[in-house]
């Protein structure tokens, strides 16, 4: 089995941690100068490995094998969370940077093609999944033009542009080109270090339906409006998130989760009682007829809530993404390399969206997750044990390569 070099592994994660270094973490924003320039350096480590390297017109970077046989992408994203950690996304990257460079070394293994790639945008500043989106096809031009930043309202279109990238083509995947594809990231959860695990073997990523849910009362004086008359949507809304707090545990799944993120209400001045409340609300699951139900539970309160408060009510859901099951096959290849190093591993879902959910529509993907210590992430204290980095690629090294002589058999 190839062995990956443990300390270069290290010092080079630390060494992609210095763009846009921020107290123990990063801070580096899709297309900033920070993000642009470890893309730039990444492309460089491509090339010194022996890899065609070239950046496409999101920012994806792509180091590309100069062989005939099919390749197997190994990455994850390279922007951070604003002020957030060192390791969410950029452990994916280095370890696809690592593995390549070790099977390069390794004479068994020189010929066993591995492409790594640093996705754009899986944090969504602009578009979420933007990277793997548009290389499987699911981003339009239309959508590009449309895009700002979440943040402070800048065009996509003018960010790519002051980051170089304006009228470079965007790089489209080809099936055919590749044998599937391999990501690693931190858990962003504390399952595995409860549970006194070191290795996750990813069976599923959870779908995320959002809502926007607006509640329209009657806007009037604090002071001089009866109780019995008044028609508040802040108490609509707070009855809303009362009642789901309530209802949601009678039909949620064994990992559902849900969370009212913002509820805000005009005018917002102490002595007006509100006329308008909106809310933001998500849910995860790894089932789809579990979201189904739980999409008919919540659209069920708001109704009752809307009669009982007597506020009119609106429900928009947002986003409704699919739940995606990885490759039954290649979660057996990253279980039996996590297998031969330690027994401290364990099958689970990811709570978390990842590019590997939009990539596992072209191509067959998995995921290994290595633990968070204290559940941390995108904070700046998000960190991992080096002792658990090191396995993680090791483990992911170790599939690879039974993946890849699976493939030339």
């Amino acid at each position: 089995m190839p062995k990956i070099n443990a300390g270069r592994l290290l010092s080079e994660l630390r060494r992609f941690a210095q763009f846009g270094a921020y107290r123990t973490g990063v801070h580096r924003p899709t297309y900033s100068k920070e993000d642009m320039d470890s893309r730039r350096w990444l492309a460089q480590q491509y090339e010194i490995v022996g890899l065609q390297a070239h950046i496409d017109g999101v920012g994806n970077v792509f180091g590309t094998p100069h062989s005939a046989r099919r390749s197997l992408l190994i990455g994850s994203h390279a922007e951070s969370e604003n002020h957030a950690g060192w390791l969410d996304g950029a452990l994916g990257v280095m370890y696809g940077l690592e593995i390549a460079r070790t099977f390069a070394e390794t004479p068994d293994c020189a010929g066993l093609p591995i492409a790594p790639v640093a996705w754009a945008d899986e944090e969504g500043h602009y578009i979420s999944l933007l990277g793997s989106r548009s290389f499987i096809g699911d981003i339009g031009e239309a959508q590009i033009d449309r895009a700002l930043n979440v943040h402070h309202g800048l065009p996509l279109r003018d960010a790519l542009c002051t980051a170089g990238l304006a009228g470079v083509p965007r790089s489209l995947v080809e099936p055919e080109r590749y044998v599937g594809y391999l990501e690693a990231h931190i858990e962003q959860g504390d399952a595995l270090e409860a549970s006194g695990k070191r290795i996750g073997v990813v069976t599923s990523i959870v779908g995320i339906w959002q809502y926007s849910i607006a509640f329209q009362g009657i806007q009037n004086h604090a002071g001089t409006t009866r109780m019995a008359i008044r028609k508040d949507a802040g108490i609509a809304a707070a009855t809303l998130a009362m009642a789901i707090a309530e209802r949601f545990p009678e039909v949620a799944g064994p990992c559902s989760v849900w969370t009212t993120g913002r509820i805000s209400l005009e005018p917002g001045a102490p002595s007006i009682i509100p006329g308008k409340a909106e809310m933001l609300f998500q849910f995860r699951d790894s089932e789809m007829q579990v979201l189904e139900r739980l999409d008919a539970v919540l659209r069920e309160v708001v109704k009752e809530t809307a009669t009982r408060t007597g506020c009119r009510a609106e429900i928009v859901r947002t986003e409704a993404g699919k739940p995606w099951y990885m490759d039954a096959t290649f979660q057996g290849a990253i279980e039996s390399a996590a297998e031969r190093h330690t027994t401290a591993y364990m099958r689970m879902p990811s709570g978390a969206s990842h590019d590997a959910q939009v990539v596992a529509r072209k191509l067959r993907a998995a995921m290994l997750f290595v633990p968070s210590i204290g559940g941390i992430s995108h904070h700046w204290t998000e960190n991992t044990d080096d002792a658990d980095l090191v396995l993680g690629c090791q483990v992911l090294a170790d599939a690879a390569e039974t993946i890849l002589r699976g493939e030339s058999r």
